[in-house]
């Protein structure tokens, strides 16, 4: 996957994230644990 660049000078980020919503705020019990796994 190509690595895109933040504006002129800025950082190389891929072109996938994860996305501002919550992580628990419509699916269901929070899982704090699996939350900070899956930004690992």
């Amino acid at each position: 996957m190509q690595p895109r660049q933040l504006g002129r000078n800025g950082s190389q980020v891929s072109p996938l994230g994860l996305g501002c919503m919550g992580m628990s705020e419509f699916y269901g019990p929070a899982d704090e644990v699996v939350f900070v796994a899956t930004i690992h």
